[in-house]
């Protein structure tokens, strides 16, 4: 077989997510394989001791329970030094109330090389950037924000929710689900690729086994 040239550039979805071996707050972990078996979500700020990304973290910390429910960790990333990043998580349990306990990687500028998190438009710091990865180890979701515009961390804990959802019974998920105005709860049947799966789509309808509105678009209850 012909060596195909190893791919370079940052990361796409579907990609498995690079190896590399990074300086935490909780020491050094080498990822994706300090969280194999596990998804989890890797998100970018700009810097420490800036307000947004102070309230980011107080938003992820109190939902670090409900992703962990979800076999999901969190792991925060700057271009800042390790000290740096513990004071401000002394300033943050201090001033706010809230400790940390998820580890954020001091980078030194490799890994916002690696994951792209660098966007000359909007400076030298790393963008708000999140990855979401499976427990494979590939990349599922990626998500980017300017500097100005603190992320929702509902929506990301949403997504990871829905991800794992539509992998386990193999459907997709309409807009905003699980509060779809039209569907409300409800999930998307994958569309059929030929006209014996069209055909068996509206059996299975006529059955009651889901509802479709046309062959191409079916929904159900799971």
């Amino acid at each position: 077989m012909e060596n195909r040239e190893e791919k370079k550039g940052m990361p796409l979805l579907g990609d498995k997510f690079p190896q590399m071996v990074v300086q935490t707050t909780r020491g050094p972990m080498t990822l994706p394989d300090a969280y194999a078996g596990k998804w989890f979500v890797l998100f970018s700020h700009p810097g420490d001791f800036t307000p947004v990304c102070t309230t980011e973290f107080v938003a992820f910390q109190k939902l670090y329970p409900k992703f962990k429910e979800l076999n999901t960790e969190l792991i925060g990333l700057s271009v800042d030094q390790v000290f740096s990043h513990i004071k401000w998580e002394e300033w943050i349990k201090d001033n706010m109330g809230v400790e940390i306990e998820f580890p954020i990687i001091a980078d030194t500028g490799a890994v916002a090389e690696t994951m792209g998190l660098i966007h000359p438009g909007k400076g030298t710091n790393t963008v708000r950037a999140v990855f979401i990865v499976d427990d494979k180890g590939a990349i599922r979701i990626i998500f980017y924000y300017p500097q100005e515009l603190g992320r929702n961390m509902e929506e990301i804990l949403r997504s990871v929710r829905a991800m794992q959802f539509a992998d386990k019974n193999r459907v997709a998920m309409p807009a905003d689900w699980p509060n779809n105005d039209t569907l409300k709860d409800r999930v998307i049947v994958p569309p059929a690729t030929d006209v014996y799966g069209a055909k068996e789509r509206l059996e299975k309808a006529e059955q009651g086994e889901h509802v479709c509105l046309d062959w191409w678009f079916c929904h159900k209850k799971v």
